[in-house]
């Protein structure tokens, strides 16, 4: 097994006043050559934006964009027609394929909307654009890993134009869980959404990521209760 460990307090930071952006991966004006990207998996974006701001109409080709709102709601539209308000508890994905416009803003007018934005490369170049969203039901991912993404849509999951799986677990103080990559030559990019596990002989607390490779399956102990997102990603 080989790993990497991205620490909370060592991400990207920027601050925009109405944006504040952690980044796990090199994206806009931060640069790390040891954190382009994991595999497949380009960007992680964790993001916290004002009420009533957001991100004007701009271009994306040729990635998949997975937008995860951990408290408040987005409000999203596209240069395909789609409209809506995306909320904590929903999963967004866009196909960007051969080329899509769209414009993310705060949904509240009073309250902050913090988000996980994750890009990973397509599988297939120059597809039709293609928008999708879904609610999650938190219940059914307590004590175990609750499928958001995938290439087969297995369990009630959405379709990503790449081999990947995005999973989120919550787990309870004194879970043992393991996750195994689906396909041999992925990676596991774990993280801790909240809480304190241990991953790898590594404690983890809030916001910190391990990247695994080479690997079976890993073991994760919470040693509080605690909030996982697994991204199953090629690594070449």
């Amino acid at each position: 097994m080989k790993k990497i460990i991205h620490r909370a307090e060592d991400r990207g930071y920027a601050d925009h006043g109405w944006l504040k952006a952690h980044h796990s991966f090199s994206f806009a004006n931060y640069y790390d050559q040891s954190k382009v990207h994991f595999g497949e998996l380009r960007v992680f974006n964790d993001d916290s934006i004002a009420p009533g701001k957001g991100f004007g109409k701009h271009p994306h080709d040729n990635m998949e964009i997975v937008t995860i709102p951990l408290s408040g709601a987005v409000k999203h539209g596209d240069s395909m027609g789609n409209q809506g308000i995306i909320n904590a508890g929903d999963v967004q994905i866009m196909s960007a394929g051969k080329g899509i416009v769209h414009s993310e803003y705060n949904a509240s007018a009073s309250g902050f909307l913090n988000l996980f934005q994750i890009w990973v490369f397509p599988k297939v170049r120059n597809i039709e654009p293609r928008y999708d969203q879904k609610t999650f039901l938190a219940e059914d991912r307590k004590g175990k890993f609750q499928v958001l993404v995938s290439p087969d849509k297995a369990d009630g999951s959405m379709w990503v134009n790449q081999d990947v799986w995005f999973v989120r677990g919550d787990f309870a103080k004194g879970a043992e869980v393991s996750y195994a990559p689906k396909l041999k030559g992925n990676g596991l990019y774990l993280m801790v959404i909240s809480g304190e596990v241990q991953v790898a002989g590594d404690t983890l607390k809030k916001r910190d990521a391990i990247g695994l490779w080479d690997l079976d399956k890993a073991d994760i102990k919470t040693d509080s209760d605690a909030e996982l997102l697994i991204i199953d990603v090629p690594m070449v």
